[in-house]
């Protein structure tokens, strides 16, 4: 991983509450566990996505970054969270709101 893309994963997270690093966008999700991470988390605010697709060299970079080897990736309030199983898991037992607003 480059010392700038290093940077620019530090500067997404810190700036914004909620990151999914995901196959696809917002609008036009590619996959169905990136379309269940973003459907878990839009109703708690915004979401900050980052299609890993249309940047092949911060796909392999995030995984390095989190030490987690699948998309998508989940950052709230400046920690990583995990997968969609992980943000589903989260959101069954109640605790997503909570990690977001808390």
């Amino acid at each position: 991983m480059t010392p700038e893309l290093k940077e620019r994963f530090d500067k997404e997270i810190r700036e914004n509450k909620i990151v999914l690093y995901m196959k696809g966008n917002a609008l036009f999700p590619a996959c169905g566990f990136s379309a269940k991470a973003l459907g878990l988390l839009k109703p708690l605010g915004k979401v900050h996505t980052v299609d890993v697709l249309t940047e092949p060299g911060v796909r392999d970079a995030i995984k390095a970054y989190s030490n987690w080897p699948t998309i998508p990736q989940v950052y709230i309030n400046g920690k990583f969270v995990g997968g969609s199983d992980i943000v589903a898991d989260l959101a069954e037992r109640g605790e997503l709101e909570k990690l977001v607003n808390g």
